[in-house]
C-alpha cells in the first residue's frame, strides 16, 4: 500500500555533506510522521531522526545532534535527511520509514509500518 524509495547515497570525505531524499508513494503518502535509521555493518539498527506529519517537530539521535537536520516537503512526498561535517563512523545504509499517524516514540524502529531498502552512504578519511 506505500512505498519508499531512497536515493543520494553515495562516497563522500570526512567533513563533507550530504542530503539524502525518500520518496513516499502510495495510500495517504503524506499523513505519515518519518525517520530515519542506519545500520552498520555488525551492528544493531540506530535511530537517526525522525519528523512529526506537520514537519514542525523534529527528534535526532545523539550522535548526530547539530550535524543532520531532517526535513519534508509533503508536496513532493519526500522527506529529506541533510548531513553535513560527516565522519567515518556515519558510514552505514541509511533507511527511510513511515511510522502512521497514530504512531508514538519515533525513535524505536517498531513504531514505523513501512520501510525503504535503503541507500549506502561511506564516509572516507
Amino acid at each position: 500500500q506505500v512505498q519508499l524509495a531512497e536515493s543520494g547515497g553515495g562516497l563522500v570525505q570526512a567533513g563533507g555533506s550530504l542530503r539524502l531524499s525518500c520518496v513516499v508513494s502510495g495510500r495517504t503518502a503524506s499523513s505519515y510522521a518519518m525517520g530515519w535509521f542506519r545500520q552498520a555493518p555488525q551492528k544493531e539498527r540506530e535511530f537517526v531522526a525522525a519528523i512529526s506529519w506537520s514537519g514542525v517537530i523534529t527528534y535526532y539521535g545523539d550522535s548526530v545532534k547539530g550535524r543532520f537536520t531532517i526535513s519534508r516537503d509533503n508536496a513532493k512526498n519526500t522527506v529529506y535527511l541533510q548531513m553535513n561535517s560527516l565522519k567515518p563512523e556515519d558510514t552505514a545504509v541509511y533507511y527511510c520509514a513511515a511510522a502512521g499517524v497514530g504512531a508514538r516514540t519515533l525513535e524505536k524502529a517498531y513504531a514505523y509500518a513501512y520501510w525503504g531498502q535503503g541507500t549506502q552512504v561511506t564516509v572516507s578519511s
